[in-house]
């Protein structure tokens, strides 16, 4: 048997290429309209030239009835080759290149005919209309062949019906004007089906250089993959037209953005309101990897022009990259408060050490004391105005924190917050926030200080955090809420402006608020609200006393 595969036979049919299935579609179809239009043209031409040559025919009989030699001719003589009536009918017949003119009487006798051995014959075909006074037009065959003919009376001196008068007008004249006529309506055609294939190709050329010469299988094969490629990525895809409206979707950026199939044909404005990703989106903010707030995910956005004029953004998901990395600040302030700790305590054993070798022993016990209870007065001072576990080990956390960055971080007098928080990581989350930002504020500086603030009124929190740092500037109080705006040096796991902005948009789900002011004696005051963030306090079970009990 032999190895060779085959030959595998080209199958007829269209041709692969969009360029050539475009022009051959084209083509076929001006042909098309090129052979409609002439056969439009040539039904009612036709018609036309039948008509003309009935009303030349009707025309030459209604002068030949008018000849008053015919009538008198009619009347007076009888049918004869050389009479007066064929003499003039013939006459006639030559001047005006009628095929015959056939005069006769009442009783369908022939004075006159092209050929003289029809005369004084009865005519072929019933003349009684026009015997009866009517103008008749006809395509008819008679004894000389299909002719266009007319026919009408004929009157004498009285105005008395004698007979009438038929003219006939060859049928193949009138074929061979239509005839002469279809080459020139062929040329004209041809012309605009040479014309249209022109445009077909132009416009084919066009559309090769758009589809980049491929066929239409490959083109759906490629719509096909990029709706999988679109949908399947785990980065937000959106794009924009040149009118700056969504024209596409991907699931990922659904599910980032909030949004569904309503917004597309919308701008972004339109469809996410106002804010920073909606700059972003629509190109009023410029860069790369561009920090956004969206709801309570942080998202790094990317925007790049098409050749289109339209704009194609990625969005992708930074939420969890973003608290890891804030979890990581928090573990470094605690292992250098940690490691500060450890100095500290190794100083202090150094010093209980040498107390004791030198049989100090009361002032040794004293120093413990000292030592100890001024942790635990830091401690027990947190935890009894903030019985929210997580609130109060934050706090203790950054006190520790604070203290060895050298700066005194202090629990308001008037702080009293129940263990009755609904959503105690959240509000972690910005008072961690605001003690952060106002640490970094006021470290380096004399006499720092940071003074938080946690009460409850009602089910509302009302928290306050204020710093004798350089405070913000009147101008600059709404900016600081902005994602992305920071005047601090970047992290090393990633961009700064983001935790202030956290804080207000956790704020404002909750129906609150928060703003900054100036604090008494100079720095910054953040204050943040929050109704409804308290459960309902459980009511008192009130005892009745023992001995109502027992009556």
């Amino acid at each position: 048997m032999s190895s060779t595969p085959p030959a595998r036979r080209r199958r007829l049919g269209l041709p692969r290429r969009a360029f050539s299935q475009v022009l051959l579609m084209q083509v076929a179809i001006a042909a098309g309209v090129a052979v409609l239009a002439t056969g439009l043209f040539l039904a009612p031409l036709s018609k036309q030239l039948d008509h003309e040559a009935m009303r030349r025919a009707l025309a030459i009989a209604e002068t030949t009835a008018q000849n008053p030699q015919i009538a008198e001719g009619v009347q007076n003589t009888r049918p004869t080759r050389n009479g007066p009536v064929q003499r003039e009918a013939e006459l006639i017949r030559h001047a005006t290149g009628a095929e015959y003119i056939v005069v006769m009487n009442r009783q369908w006798v022939r004075w006159s005919h092209p050929t003289p051995g029809e005369i004084g014959r009865r005519v072929s075909t019933d003349p009684s209309d026009a015997l009866a006074g009517k103008e008749v037009m006809e395509i008819d065959k008679g004894t000389l062949g299909r002719s266009a003919r007319g026919k009408v009376p004929l009157y004498d001196a009285d105005h008395r019906i004698i007979g009438a008068v038929s003219v006939g007008i060859a049928y193949d004249s009138v074929r061979a004007r239509l005839l002469s006529a279809i080459p020139g309506l062929f040329a004209y055609a041809g012309g605009a089906l040479a014309v249209g294939a022109l445009a077909a190709w132009l416009i084919s050329r066009r559309v090769q250089r758009q589809t980049r010469d491929l066929a239409f299988s490959d083109i759906s094969a490629l719509l096909s993959e990029r709706e999988a490629m679109l949908h399947g990525i785990r980065e937000g895809v959106v794009a924009l037209d040149r009118g700056g409206r969504i024209r596409l979707l991907n699931d990922e950026a659904r599910r980032l953005l909030g949004i569904g199939d309503e917004a597309v044909g919308r701008s972004p404005d339109e469809a996410l309101g106002e804010g920073r990703t909606t700059d972003v989106l629509a190109g009023r903010v410029t860069g790369t990897d561009l920090l956004t707030v969206r709801g309570q995910r942080v998202l790094v956005a990317n925007r790049m022009p098409t050749d289109d004029g339209g704009a194609v953004a990625t969005l992708r998901d930074r939420t969890e990259l973003e608290q890891l990395g804030r979890e990581l600040d928090s573990t470094h302030g605690l292992i250098d408060a940690l490691r500060a700790q450890d100095h500290e305590h190794a100083n202090r054993m150094h010093t209980l050490l040498g107390l004791l070798e030198l049989e100090m022993y009361d002032d040794a016990a004293e120093f413990v004391g000292e030592v100890v209870g001024d942790h635990r007065v830091t401690a027990e001072q947190v935890t009894e105005k903030i019985q929210d576990p997580l609130l109060a080990a934050l706090l203790v956390g950054k006190a520790t924190v604070a203290a060895e960055r050298g700066v005194a971080l202090w629990v308001a007098d008037r702080t009293r917050l129940p263990d009755r928080v609904i959503d105690p990581r959240g509000l972690v989350t910005v008072v961690g926030n605001l003690v952060d930002n106002a640490l970094d504020a006021v470290a380096g500086t004399a006499h720092a200080r940071v003074e938080v603030e946690l009460r409850a009124e009602g089910r509302a929190i009302v928290l306050g955090v204020r710093d004798t740092g350089p405070g913000i500037s009147a101008d600059r109080r709404e900016l600081v809420f902005t994602e992305g705006w920071s005047t601090k040096k970047p992290p090393a796991h990633g961009k700064r402006g983001l935790g202030l902005s956290l804080v207000r948009r956790f704020a404002e789900r909750q129906g609150g608020s928060a703003t900054v002011d100036e604090a008494d004696g100079g720095g910054a005051q953040f204050t943040v609200v929050l109704p409804e963030a308290l459960t309902e306090p459980e009511p008192e079970l009130v005892l009745a006393p023992a001995d109502e009990e027992s009556r």
